[in-house]
């Protein structure tokens, strides 16, 4: 499914940590009697830290908490709150041996074993995060704690047949714990059984009304079902009840999608801004020194565009370009970063602006890991007079329908796209068909956003077309198996490397008469330069704002099921289209 943003999946707001346990046992830490006068004043400065966190000064708790530890370093408990300050600011290596440390201090805390294992979960160290939860449920076979997380990361795992098993025993046993409803929603929605995972967080929400995280993970469910009214109303609760500003902005960023997705164009882009906040989970602090525009008057002004995302997101907001091209005048200068591989495309699509990449680092301060994007082609004679997000003009030239105008916007290099011409028709008649139908990144939570080419039967037996392969990435196998299960091959061009030759795809994709894909990075190139694209989508993606097409291209449909991924419904009325164009 294509994104604005790398938006959070269902299940990374299903994960349960044991802070809020913690701090309630540690702000009833009691001085105990004979205690040393190191302890009693490590565990005032630990009191005080509880309170910073509670009220929201993450900071501060962090200050408080360090300064805890150097009066009294063998307090665990000034460890526990320092990890878990270290792992909110990111830095996640660090509180992972800051969690170990208080453990080893204070081995009775069974607290720490769950949020050590949501930090190795976090570093990818699942088989380890799993035996910590083990342990834990161990210690505290009665606390939904430890099923829940259990239970989220064996799902996480691609096992969610015996998360599910594990997570309905804990019910059975707790019955009135809303997080163990909550997680058993979200592992079911992840397995694609999204109408299934209602009514298990309409429960969880009957059983705590007040808990903000549940009607956002409900928000995520009827998105995926196309439910986007009812998606809002509970964003919207969501919103009301959240205390955590970081969840508040999350919840403000899933909004902005849902308003995007129904079309209401101008309220939702204005919120999506809310991705430029410091705050925001996937922010990019850009080092630069020029001001954000914010649609001051461009003309004569040097103005630099920065590519966002993922390359899809690239090529879907490059639409806005030729407007800012026009907006800067033949006095101003645009220039454009984009990823590496789009250059030789976009200099010969922008000719009158300057086309140069980005370097992505990563800065650690005491302040936690900050992703950083440097720009220096376009401050080696200064800083430009402003700066925007790629996406972020949309709020401005995009705030209805008609303002998308439905035209190619990249040109791809001639001389290739004949090239590719001459070789496809030295292959007999058409018409030719490219497809592609998988992301890249592959894995048991994004696949259900995916049909398997092995479905692709109907179509792929579709009389008179001549299908090109467009997917990147090592795809023989499935090529193979396509070939054996239904008879047909998939053309291939000899030498070309679809993943990183982009200029290639996209003289390919303008040598095609269609192309039918998932919404992918091969599609959004194929539709940037004019190529008719079917997208085949699981469910209503946010980027038909509203339509059933992908209005930011010239030409394009989507067909989606009407149940959330039912690939063997969807398919056979794609193949049935596909014949009927086949005549034209």
């Amino acid at each position: 499914m294509a994104q604005a943003a790398v938006a959070p999946s269902m299940d990374s707001l299903s994960g349960m940590d044991a802070k809020l346990e913690a701090l309630a046992k540690l702000e009833a830490l009691q001085e105990e009697l004979g205690a040393e006068q190191a302890r009693k004043r490590s565990n005032g400065f630990v009191r005080r830290a509880v309170k910073a966190w509670r009220r929201g000064d993450i900071l501060r708790a962090g200050k408080l908490a360090l300064h805890a530890s150097e009066i009294d370093e063998t307090n665990g408990k000034a460890f526990h709150v320092l990890a878990m300050f270290l792992e909110r600011m990111g830095h996640v290596h660090k509180a992972l041996v800051t969690y170990e440390r208080a453990y080893a201090l204070d081995p009775d805390d069974p607290e720490l074993l769950i949020n050590l294992g949501l930090t190795a979960w976090n570093l990818k160290m699942h088989e380890g995060a799993a035996r910590l939860f083990k342990h834990y449920i161990a210690a505290r076979p009665d606390s939904p704690l430890g099923y829940n997380n259990l239970g989220s990361i064996m799902g996480d795992m691609g096992d969610p047949e015996t998360a599910v098993e594990l997570l309905r025993g804990a019910i059975y046993r707790m019955p009135n714990e809303p997080i163990l409803w909550n997680s058993l929603a979200t592992v079911l929605a992840e397995d694609g059984r999204v109408e299934e995972s209602l009514v298990f967080y309409n429960e969880a929400i009957r059983l705590d009304s007040n808990f903000a995280r549940l009607y956002h993970n409900l928000g995520y469910a009827f998105s995926h079902l196309g439910m986007l009214a009812e998606a809002l109303e509970v964003y919207d609760k969501a919103l009301a009840r959240v205390v955590d500003p970081t969840e508040r902005i999350e919840a403000t960023h899933s909004r902005s999608i849902c308003l995007i997705g129904m079309g209401r164009l101008e309220e939702g882009f204005a919120e999506y801004e809310i991705r430029a906040n410091d705050r925001f989970r996937a922010y990019v602090h850009h080092m630069l020194k020029a001001p954000r525009w914010n649609g001051e008057p461009l003309e004569g002004k040097r103005l630099l565009v920065v590519g966002e995302q993922g390359l899809g997101d690239e090529f879907m907001f490059a639409g806005i370009l030729p407007d800012l091209q026009r907006a800067v005048g033949p006095q101003g200068k645009l220039q454009i970063a984009v990823d590496e591989r789009l250059i030789p495309l976009f200099k010969r699509s922008f000719p009158q602006a300057e086309i140069g990449t980005y370097l992505d680092r990563t800065l650690v301060d005491k302040d936690g890991n900050k992703p950083l994007r440097f720009v220096p082609f376009a401050v080696e004679q200064g800083e430009p007079d402003y700066y925007t997000l790629m996406g972020s003009p949309l709020r401005l030239l995009r705030k209805r329908l008609e303002d998308f105008p439905h035209q190619a916007f990249l040109t791809p290099d001639p001389a290739r796209t004949e090239e590719y011409r001459r070789i496809l028709k030295a292959g007999g008649p058409g018409p030719l068909v490219g497809v592609c139908w998988r992301s890249m990144m592959l894995d048991a939570k994004r696949a259900k956003y995916y049909s398997a080419l092995d479905a692709w039967g109907p179509v792929l037996k579709t009389p008179g077309v001549r299908f090109i392969n467009l997917q990147y990435g090592d795809c023989a196998e499935e090529l193979a198996r396509a070939r054996a299960l239904h008879g047909i091959e998939i053309e291939t061009i000899d030498g070309l490397d679809l993943k990183n030759d982009i200029d290639g795809a996209a003289a390919l994709s303008a040598a095609l008469d269609l192309v039918v894909s998932a919404p992918t990075a091969a599609a959004a190139v194929a539709a940037s330069v004019g190529t008719e694209v079917w997208f085949l989508t699981a469910g209503r993606t946010w980027p038909q704002l509203g339509t059933d097409e992908f209005p930011w291209y010239r030409k394009s449909h989507v067909f989606m099921p009407e149940k959330f991924g039912d690939w063997n419904a969807l398919i056979p009325k794609v193949a049935e289209q596909l014949a009927a164009f086949a005549k034209r």
